[in-house]
């Protein structure tokens, strides 16, 4: 019983069955959002964590920036907040924080005098080595269970995913 909000009472059926689906719902996919919410809550805090401990002022989404450019080289500031999935307010905002810390310089496009290419200084790409191999240690040790194929595969299916997200 509830109340109604009017003082008076009102039966209220619960629902508790956790397991129900709606009809026609794969339980694959909802186990596999279920699965990918935990993921990404807890990649957003390692981001964090990771962020900080490249440099305490860095935003956590500075760390996906590094991540780009120590795999991709110099890039156009257009080009990171495409990849990024950020508008060049944004990303103009993000780099020039990383440049005050001295992470990134920028220089001229040759291919276009109007645009700059953005790269990592010696400095940022120190930093972000260490913490970068820092975190891979983390990895080997939360998975040192498994199976390296296993670590394969699910690495295989995560570019996969990763792939398939891109073209969407």
């Amino acid at each position: 019983m509830h109340e109604d909000g009017n003082g008076g009472r009102r039966n209220v059926e619960r629902t508790t069955n956790s397991d129900a689906a709606p009809t026609g719902v794969d339980h694959e996919f909802l186990s596999l959002e279920r699965e990918l919410t935990v993921f990404l809550r807890r990649a957003r805090a390692s981001s964090g964590e990771m962020a900080r401990e490249v440099h305490p002022d860095l935003e956590p989404a500075a760390y996906g920036l590094l991540v780009r450019l120590e795999e991709c080289g110099a890039q156009r500031a257009t080009d990171l907040a495409g990849y990024i999935g950020v508008g060049k307010a944004t990303m103009s905002r993000q780099l020039r924080a990383l440049e005050d810390l001295g992470f990134l310089s920028r220089e001229p496009d040759p291919a276009d005098g109007r645009a700059w290419l953005v790269s990592l200084t010696e400095r940022g790409r120190e930093n972000f080595r260490q913490v970068r191999d820092a975190r891979r240690m983390r990895y080997v040790r939360q998975l040192a269970g498994w199976d390296r194929r296993e670590v394969a595969e699910l690495a295989r299916l995560l570019h996969q995913l990763n792939a398939g997200a891109e073209q969407a």
